[in-house]
Formats: C-alpha cells, sequence, structure tokens
C-alpha cells in the first residue's frame, strides 16, 4: 500500500511516527470536541497516577491532547501524546484523568524503516537529531513493506521525501545500512563523480505557438530570461524582477529543493571550480538554489560569479556560499530560458543619455520603461527562431507587443 502522511514526530529511538492524509480531517474533528468537553486547568488534588493510564494533557500551546501514562518520575510523568507519538514528561497539574475516547485508536502509526540497521544496532543522537530536523511535520510518501507482528508493533516502511528514499540517504550519510540502495547513486554529490555533467535543457514550445511566460530576469530591453507556465511559484524568487515559474516538472524540483534545504549542511562546501559546473548557492534570503559557475571574479579572498538557472540571475558570491549539489538534483531541467526580444533594437545613440555600463547601447530610462512593462505581469510569447539564438515576440495581456510602448516612448526603434 502507497499513501500520503504527516509525519508527527520522531521518537528518541528512531520510531517515526506518522499521521495518515486519509485521518487528518477526523483527528481535527476529536481535537476540536477534546476542547470543548476539557475547559480546566488540570488535576489539581492528589491522584494515583498508574503506568498505561489514559489522559488528557494540556500542552505547551494550551490545546488538550489525548495522553497515555508511559513512567512515574516523582511530581511529574512520562507522557505519550498517542495521536503524535512524542514523549514528554508532565507535571501533574497538566494532566487529567479520562476514559473518554479510549474506544478511538491512535491516528498516529509507529514506523520503521524497512530493511535499515542503525550503525551499532540503534540509532545514535546525532541520526535522531537529522531525522527529527528532516522530518518532523513534513509531508512524505510511504510505501508499506511488511505489517508488524502485533497491534502496538512497527509498521515496516520505505519513505521517500521529495522523491527520495530516507533509507538510502541515512546509508549515504553513514546512519546506517540497507538494502534499499536504488537511490545512492542519485545521492552521489557533483565532485564524486569523474566526469561533471551539465542541467538538462526544457523542452520548447513550436515556434509560432502561442504560450504563457513570465520574465524571471532582465539582462537589458532585448534580452531576458523567461519561464513557461505561470501556475505555480519555485520557492522564493532569487531576482530582482518577475515572479518564478515554470514546467510542470516545477513542483517535485521545488520539492526536492525544499528537502535539500533541510540537509544542506550535510553538503561540502565547492573547493573545486569549473565554467558551467552545477552546484547550490546560498542566497540572500538563506536558501539555497541551483546554479552554475561562470567564472571567478578574485581570489583573496575568492569570489565567484553565478548565474541560477532557475531564474536566470546572476551574482558574485563567496566560496562560503558555493556547495556541491546533490546528482539527483540535475535530472530536472532548468527552468528559466534565455530569449532576444523580436521587432526593436535601441534608439539612435545619444552621449547624454545615462547608458547601461554593460550594454551601452541601451538607456537606463529604457530598462526601467521595459521593467515597467513586465514586471510582476502574466505575459505571453511566440518564438519566432530558434537558431542562431532563442528570439521570440512578447505579448501584453491585451496581446500588444511589449516593446510598442519603448517605441512610442522614443526609447527604441522598429526592426524589420
Amino acid at each position: 500500500k502507497i499513501f500520503q502522511a504527516i509525519v508527527s514526530s520522531v521518537g528518541y529511538d528512531g520510531t517515526i511516527y506518522i499521521i495518515p492524509k486519509s485521518s487528518e480531517i477526523e483527528l481535527s474533528k476529536l481535537m476540536t470536541e477534546i476542547q470543548s468537553k476539557f475547559k480546566c486547568l488540570g488535576l489539581l488534588e492528589p491522584y494515583g497516577w498508574k503506568e498505561g493510564e489514559a489522559c488528557v494533557v494540556r500542552g505547551s500551546d494550551t490545546m488538550w491532547y489525548r495522553g497515555r501514562v508511559v513512567e512515574l518520575c516523582g511530581s511529574t510523568l512520562q507522557v505519550q501524546y498517542i495521536d503524535h507519538g512524542c514523549i514528554e514528561r508532565i507535571p501533574q497539574c497538566h494532566l487529567y484523568p479520562t476514559t473518554l475516547y479510549t474506544d478511538i485508536p491512535p491516528f498516529c502509526i509507529p514506523c520503521q524503516l524497512y530493511k535499515t540497521i542503525p550503525i551499532g544496532n540503534f540509532w545514535q543522537q546525532d541520526a535522531v537529531d537529522c531525522l527529527q530536523g528532516l522530518l518532523t511535520n513534513e509531508e512524505v510518501e510511504i510505501h508499506v513493506q511488511e505489517l508488524p507482528d502485533n497491534p502496538w508493533g512497527k509498521l515496516s516502511i520505505s519513505l521517500y521525501f521529495g522523491g527520495m528514499s530516507l533509507s538510502s540517504f541515512m546509508a549515504y550519510q553513514k546512519y546506517c545500512v540497507t538494502e534499499d540502495c536504488q537511490d545512492m547513486k542519485e545521492l552521489e554529490l557533483l565532485g564524486d563523480i569523474p566526469v561533471a555533467p551539465s542541467y538538462k535543457l526544457p523542452s520548447l514550445p513550436l515556434p509560432g505557438d502561442t504560450f504563457p511566460v513570465r520574465v524571471t530576469h532582465l539582462v537589458n530591453p532585448k534580452e531576458v530570461y523567461i519561464c513557461f507556465d505561470s501556475s505555480k511559484n519555485l520557492m522564493k524568487q532569487p531576482a530582482t524582477g518577475g515572479d518564478a515559474s515554470c514546467d510542470s516538472g516545477l513542483e517535485s524540483l521545488d520539492e526536492a529543493l525544499k528537502w535539500c534545504n533541510k540537509s544542506v549542511n550535510s553538503f561540502p562546501l565547492l573547493t573545486h571550480f569549473q565554467t558551467e559546473m552545477p552546484c547550490l548557492v546560498e542566497y540572500q534570503d538563506g536558501l539555497w538554489y541551483r546554479a552554475k559557475l561562470l567564472s571567478v571574479m578574485k581570489s583573496d579572498p575568492v569570489k565567484i560569479l553565478v548565474q541560477f538557472v532557475d531564474y536566470g540571475s546572476f551574482s558574485v558570491v563567496p566560496s562560503s556560499r558555493l556547495r556541491r549539489i546533490p546528482y539527483h538534483l540535475l535530472k530536472y531541467p532548468v527552468q528559466a530560458v534565455r530569449a532576444l526580444l523580436a521587432g526593436f533594437k535601441p534608439a539612435l545613440y545619444d552621449r547624454n543619455v545615462e547608458r547601461i555600463p554593460y550594454s551601452p547601447e541601451w538607456s537606463v530610462e529604457a530598462l526601467w520603461a521595459m521593467i515597467e512593462c513586465i514586471e510582476g505581469k502574466q505575459l505571453s510569447a511566440s518564438i519566432v527562431a530558434l537558431a542562431p539564438e532563442v528570439t521570440i515576440s512578447l505579448y501584453e495581456d491585451d496581446k500588444n507587443l511589449v516593446h510598442m510602448k519603448l517605441i512610442e516612448m522614443g526609447l527604441a526603434d522598429l526592426d524589420e
């Protein structure tokens, strides 16, 4: 059986507690009912608690949860939140004994990774910390492999996050050994592989077809980077103009990047610099994105010019913000495509007008005018030519060519 679930907690022994997505509504209804039934502060008078006794627990969020006493510890009790799996030491004044709801089975399911043996035969603390940081409150895909021998036992599962096997990931990090080695090659980092591959290019629409696009980066009024299909956004946008958007592979890429950001500290820093080499780069928002190296701009300290391949934007970063990229992130095509806009050219050169330093044929005013025409807007395009460079006609919502505003303002001329 395969289903989606939320990881509610990871126990100190590495037990993974999951709540099937299909059970979320029922659990929410139960929680609402418990809150309406219990409005007290907890049991304030002495009470003879017993191990295994059912109770409700007042959590740190002031909500009441179903619980079970696991161990007596003097004035505090070890209590397990039975619908979430986690165990905490709770003062007796935050508990209330009850037989209500004991006929309802726990909503969370305790799980163990199938045919996966932790180093030393138990999960070490650093491995548990890794599992907790990676999985808690995240949605994952569960493949049931073996049922437990008894109803209270652990379900043996294969767990997938961002399309990656958790067992393979933990084995690659040297926390365990596993028979599930199907993703081990994809977990290899660039640098482990003798010949560094490059990113895949996306499929382009047929010339003449009109398709929705967003401009994710503007080099000058005539040179842009576009993404197809604006229905989804790729994490956050590491560029100054426009929103990112791309093809149908975006959702799984977005998921893979999210998981990479959670475990990025396990990826080594980049020490070998090669032009066009894929890598992960930390942007100003603190998140890591796919990029490629372009050149070394400075040697002491090292500063590298990189391009974010899913947006087209460029940045100069220190080597401390570069990490080796997991091989499996290369299977997703780049989301941003460089394109030239057809139908116009720079206006006649005027020395008295401020120019773009790297594209002096264009005025700064023309750049700002083009930014205003495209920023944050849903545009459409059609491909005019694929060679020698991808050339497109870019249209506004009203199907008018975007560059006509620049021509009206005298900032560009028509190019027949």
